[in-house]
């Protein structure tokens, strides 16, 4: 696999719209019309290599190019826009949108990403070794179509509304994540490590959250059916035992909530409902 790398040059001071860093745009460009792209830096047009430093290789096909940036690239958004194959590295923090309708390949995130990772997100692989924001593969604001596809994993925590209209795929985050995960959702699974603030599932329609940390309470919209010994994510089995509650009931009730029963002892008065 051909590899490029874009070191960034100086602190980027301003929102930059960094959509044309992507696997299917460089593919069979050479390093000066790569340098020559333009983005948006605030309200002015700029050149990559105003910005970045470029070398390397390019493959002739997107599965064969391997782009890894370099820098603080925190105000950088749209980072592999709509790619549908390859690989992107980006060596620390990431900014707004990072996947922004991703198809397929790879994005790996040595730092944190910042809010709207992954949203829209069709295919693919997005890999944040830090902590994410907000929003992580949701809809954008006015849209109910939110992930239908791919994976992301997060190996720090998360923030509010994860898988907002969320359809398809699995998101897993390993540390604590923040209120309302699942909100909306439509499909897909969301397996947290950590701990939840709290209003799991609220409003979903479908797809399932599992909690393997504590939770402050259970939504009165959600009845509780089972003690499942596990749960399936994908090829895997999460060890349980898991309380299991169906709902949201405002919502016609098709959705499931998986919380940890050692976890959550203040839960285990609840188990009298259980028919």
């Amino acid at each position: 696999m051909a590899s490029i790398l874009l070191k960034l040059k100086a602190k980027v001071e301003r929102p930059l719209d960094a959509y044309v860093i992507s696997p299917d745009v460089f593919a069979g460009k050479s390093l000066e019309e790569i340098k020559n792209l333009e983005m948006w830096q605030g309200n002015k047009k700029v050149k990559l290599g105003e910005l970045f430093d470029v070398s390397g290789e390019v493959g002739q096909k997107a599965d064969d190019v391997s782009i890894t940036m370099e820098g603080d690239l925190s105000k950088a958004r749209r980072i592999g826009k709509q790619m549908m194959s390859g690989k992107i590295f980006v060596d620390g923090n990431a900014g707004l949108y990072v996947g922004d309708g991703m198809k397929g390949g790879e994005i790996h995130v040595k730092g944190n990403a910042d809010s709207w990772l992954g949203f829209e997100m069709k295919g693919g692989m997005i890999e944040v070794e830090g902590d994410a924001r907000d929003f992580v593969g949701a809809g954008y604001r006015g849209s109910k179509n939110g992930m239908s596809g791919g994976t992301i994993t997060i190996k720090g925590r998360a923030g509010s509304e994860v898988g907002c209209f969320m359809k398809d795929g699995i998101i897993r985050v390993n540390g604590d994540i923040g209120l309302h995960t699942g909100i909306h959702m439509q499909g897909g699974t969301i397996l947290v490590f950590g701990d939840a603030d709290g209003r799991m599932g609220s409003q979903m329609t479908g797809g399932k959250v599992i909690v393997a940390g504590k939770v402050p309470d259970i939504l009165p919209s959600f009845l509780i059916d089972d003690v499942k010994p596990n749960v399936k994510v994908g090829a895997d089995k999460i060890a349980g035992p898991f309380y299991s509650f169906t709902g949201d009931m405002m919502e016609g009730g098709n959705g499931k909530v998986f919380v940890a029963v050692q976890k959550n002892e203040h839960l285990k008065k609840k188990e009298a409902y259980i028919l």
